[in-house]
């Protein structure tokens, strides 16, 4: 669990990047709704409309690598950019041992295998961004100080992590040619036991829709209920103007639930957790949740949403899954039928109307008040009861720590004082810092004496490990830790 805290808070910086993006694809969408049909643009705003689509695409679509950079940071020990770097290579040595192009080189049989060439076509997802930004941080973690032989000298500390991070990275890459067709054809498989469950198996798709989404293996699925893979094809169908009276199943069953959840279930969500915010952190909720559930309302674009909770509060986003199983089986069966060829939202919908498949749209609105108000309400009773860290309900260590004024302005003699305290010099094997906090790696905690550093004038002192020390010293510990540095 803290691993997945730890992971969710290092996610927030690339989540960050992600409301402006939905803002800017809002916006972009409704001045120029017919690109999202591949229609041609006409006019000023329908042209300003695809320059801010395309500017909020650029990373929404490349959302992977910022998860890449922020967990690589974010979880290295005091957030060091060389995690950052490592992750970086480890990304790119998977990305490209598992490309299409090479995968197929090396194992020609692959080719013949449908399941296994769209596996590797969905390699760059946000799962491997993650992935390898947990191997980059790691490998900080663990060689930002090995020192190797004289004549390797210039590779020891830091530059070798990047180093251990590409060596772990052909593992994993080898590990992964063989394990994730195979997940990825399990799915399909999944996929084609469900289809043909009617409204209960829509619901099931729906739910694992939304539970893969971090994983990226969402586009099996999607390839088996969306497209072709096995003859059912609802969006192609859909949009090529048939009816259900051309199929076998009843178009457009397996796209219609996800938008009274998008359009109007998430902005519920986004209430409810606005709602539930520390009052000294509601503005910093609003300007991430709220522009948010725009973006979904009108574009139906969600990951800026769900990745902004689903590691801090993977219970709730196993609840929001289940919603969107549930609201899909009840689409189905009142006969609400609607399509996209983007995403379920107000845009899509609205071209899709016309169309001979679409049945009974006047319903979204009964539907999304009672999505908004479910969505509302579960998030708003989870949160509570079972106090979870969504946007705006993070721990305040590091917010109180940042108020901690040093006692004493002479840093100098707090470093010296530190010093002595920890046992000397010869107890001392590295020293580090984060916004807050002195990050010692020591020898013999028996050494260490806590009143005497709390002497110094430092707020307190944490024994984290059985080798470590940290001293909370406030935002002016860089000075400190200058000062400690000379003293070594």
């Amino acid at each position: 669990m803290k691993f997945l805290q730890k992971l969710g808070k290092s996610l927030m910086l690339p989540v960050a990047c992600l409301p402006i993006c939905g803002l800017l694809m809002g916006i972009g969408y409704a001045l120029s709704p017919t690109t999202m049909q591949g229609g041609v643009a006409e006019g000023f705003l329908e042209l300003l409309g695809v320059f801010l689509v395309k500017a909020g695409g650029a990373l929404i679509d490349n959302m992977a690598l910022l998860f890449v950079i922020g967990v690589g940071v974010g979880m290295s020990d005091d957030n060091d950019g060389t995690g950052g770097v490592a992750a970086l290579a480890s990304w790119l040595m998977i990305t490209t041992l598992l490309s299409e192009g090479f995968v197929t080189t090396i194992r020609p049989s692959v080719a013949d295998n449908q399941a296994s060439i769209i596996a590797f076509q969905k390699i760059a997802n946000p799962f491997i961004g993650i992935l390898s930004g947990i191997i980059g941080s790691g490998c900080y973690n663990k060689f930002k100080g090995v020192k190797l032989p004289d004549w390797l000298s210039f590779f020891s500390g830091k530059r070798c992590v990047a180093i251990v991070a590409g060596v772990v990275s052909i593992v994993v890459s080898a590990v992964l040619l063989f394990v994730w067709p195979v997940v990825f054809g399990a799915l399909i498989s999944v996929g084609q036991a469900i289809a043909g469950m009617g409204a209960v198996g829509a619901g099931i798709y729906a739910f694992l829709n939304r539970l893969l989404i971090p994983t990226g293996l969402h586009h099996a699925l999607n390839n088996v209920f969306w497209f072709d893979t096995i003859g059912l094809g609802d969006l192609g169908n859909f949009w090529a103007g048939k009816t259900s009276a051309d199929v076998t199943w009843d178009l457009g069953m397996y796209m219609s639930g996800f938008f009274p959840c998008m359009m109007f279930g998430i902005p519920g969500a986004a209430l409810a957790m606005i709602q539930t915010a520390k009052s000294n952190k509601k503005k910093v909720a609003i300007g991430l949740v709220a522009s948010a559930a725009l973006c979904s309302f009108v574009c139906g674009v969600t990951e800026p949403f769900e990745f902004g909770f689903m590691f801090l509060a993977p219970a709730l986003y196993l609840i929001y899954a289940a919603l969107y199983g549930i609201f899909t089986v009840i689409t189905v069966l009142v006969g609400f039928r609607a399509g996209f060829c983007f995403s379920a939202g107000a845009t899509d919908l609205a071209f899709s109307a016309a169309l001979p498949a679409a049945q009974n749209t006047w319903m979204i609105i009964p539907l999304g008040i009672a999505a908004f108000v479910v969505f509302y309400g579960v998030f708003r009773f989870a949160i509570v009861k079972f106090d979870l860290k969504t946007p705006g309900r993070e721990e305040d260590d590091e917010e109180a720590e940042k108020a901690v004024v040093l006692s004493n302005d002479d840093y100098a003699k707090t470093a010296a004082a530190i010093l002595e305290g920890i046992g000397g010099k010869a107890n001392i094997t590295s020293v580090d810092n984060c916004i807050t906090r002195l990050r010692l790696e020591i020898k013999d905690q028996a050494l260490v004496n806590e009143k005497q550093i709390k002497a110094a004038g430092v707020a307190g002192v944490i024994r984290p490990g059985k080798n470590s020390v940290q001293v909370i010293i406030g935002t002016k510990v860089q000075f400190v830790a200058d000062e400690l540095k000379k003293l070594l």
